[in-house]
């Protein structure tokens, strides 16, 4: 077994006690994904923290770095939460917490989205490379799969 599906085995069974800095670091992560996901190109930190500006908020390339890490403090600020939910346009109760079901039922929403693209991605593959063998195809396939299930932007988005 591969260390990655190992550590994404530990993760779904530690999900209980994750830190809530790593809990906002995977929303933030999973809206990252998702704007990908619907075809757009992903937003640098650049783009960020000019819609929050828009909004009257500051956020430094570090705060950002370590929300999308959860390396760092918790993130508290409850405008400027609510300032990258109106920017990724997701009520606010996504990132800040609620007693009802609304971050789940996002949370849900936002990774179907993901799954949805994912699928389209090997359907096309499957279109455009219909010489390629079978068991190629279903290489590809896991290594997508994986990748959805396991993978990781954060590096890609704090050099953003």
């Amino acid at each position: 077994m591969s260390d990655s599906r190992v550590d994404a085995e530990a993760s779904s069974v530690t999900d209980r006690t994750i830190s809530p800095q790593r809990e906002l670091a995977r929303k933030l992560n999973l809206l990252l994904d998702v704007v990908v996901a619907e075809g757009n190109t992903p937003h640098t930190y650049k783009q960020i923290a000019a819609g929050l500006q828009d909004r009257g908020l500051s956020l430094s390339r570090a705060r950002w770095a370590y929300m999308i890490t959860g390396d760092g403090p918790l993130v508290t600020d409850v405008d400027l939460l609510t300032g990258i939910g109106e920017f990724f346009r997701i009520p606010p109760e996504y990132l800040l917490g609620s007693d009802d079901d609304l971050p789940e039922r996002v949370d849900s929403q936002l990774a179907f989205v993901r799954s949805l693209r994912a699928r389209r991605v090997v359907s096309f593959a499957a279109r455009t490379l219909g010489d390629v063998s079978p068991e190629t195809l279903r290489s590809i396939t896991a290594l997508l799969e994986e990748d959805m299930q396991g993978g990781d932007t954060t590096l890609q988005q704090a050099d953003s």
